[in-house]
């Protein structure tokens, strides 16, 4: 036993050394008292730490047990009457205490706090903000969109919004030939907040897949394939879709922007993260008026 003694006060020295080696520099001993206790503090809880793990280790090894068993036992395996240590018990309740003081005197939860002052100040600033922009014109909004769309959207889909091969998609051509394929061969329920019905799996397969996701990609311009008229049904003739049942596939919408947004979207080459919180209302219409700018 006495190795382990001679042992743990090697530890403690050592830890206490590496403390000093680390930040030694502020802990010039009479050069700022706050320093000192906190070094003084950090001897307390290592000592009383590595002590206290070496008079239990001890007991461990050492003591036997004692007392009277209870009259159940499980496998020849019985339980003593013994109660609880004392020390254990008041430190037990102890905490109790001290959570409760805590929660409604220490740092009662209806009190001032950093964080609640920052939701706060942002609530505040995002309420000037909406207040500022409510009649912000067109071309105020593609320049906020702009700014918007470099700092959230350009890691992924580039400065060009040409897309990043295998990350994101480009957004200057709307909508890919594969993106089309990959909705309708897996169908899509993404947007189910704005378009509840979702979009089936197979409502085209083979070459009326492929000349429909042609025709897609393209614009929706030139003749149009027999097979369209499988989408038309929701998304309309002309593709700018129809409230609550199928999105507008020509153009980048507000609905959509602000459903893809807000709630992320899975794709052939990824899933994008939803923004949820992070962008006012004003900001989402501004980055859809952006993207429909440069797809002009």
């Amino acid at each position: 036993m006495k190795s382990m003694w001679i042992g743990g006060l090697i530890l403690i020295i050592a830890l206490m050394a590496g403390t000093y080696f680390v930040a030694g520099d502020a802990f010039v001993l009479g050069d700022d008292y706050i320093n000192d206790l906190t070094m003084l503090g950090g001897l307390a809880i290592v000592g009383i730490t590595i002590l206290t793990a070496l008079k239990y280790i001890n007991q461990i090894k050492n003591d036997t047990a004692t007392g009277e068993l209870v009259d159940e036992s499980w496998d020849g395996i019985g339980e003593y009457t013994n109660p609880i240590p004392s020390g254990w018990g008041l430190l037990f309740i102890g905490t109790i205490v001290w959570m409760f003081w805590y929660m409604f005197v220490g740092y009662p939860t209806n009190q001032f706090s950093q964080i609640g002052q920052y939701n706060a100040e942002v609530n505040e600033y995002q309420g000037k903000f909406e207040e500022k922009f409510k009649n912000i014109d067109e071309s105020g909004l593609r320049s906020m969109g702009e700014s918007v769309y470099l700092v959230q959207c350009a890691p992924c889909h580039g400065v060009d919004a040409e897309g990043i091969d295998g990350k994101a998609q480009d957004l200057t051509k709307r909508i890919s030939k594969d993106s089309v394929l990959e909705v309708i061969n897996n169908g899509a329920n993404n947007f189910k907040s704005v378009y509840p019905g979702g979009m089936p799996a197979g409502m085209a397969s083979g070459t009326d897949a492929d000349a429909i996701a042609t025709y897609v990609a393209g614009g929706l311009k030139g003749t149009k394939p027999a097979a369209w008229a499988n989408c038309s049904s929701c998304h309309g003739e002309n593709g700018e879709g129809m409230a609550y049942v199928a999105p507008n596939i020509k153009t980048y919408s507000d609905d959509i922007i602000a459903t893809v947004l807000l709630d992320g979207k899975k794709s052939s080459i990824g899933e994008m993260p939803s923004f949820k919180g992070r962008l006012s209302e004003t900001q989402v219409k501004a980055v859809a008026t952006y993207l429909r700018s440069i797809g002009e």
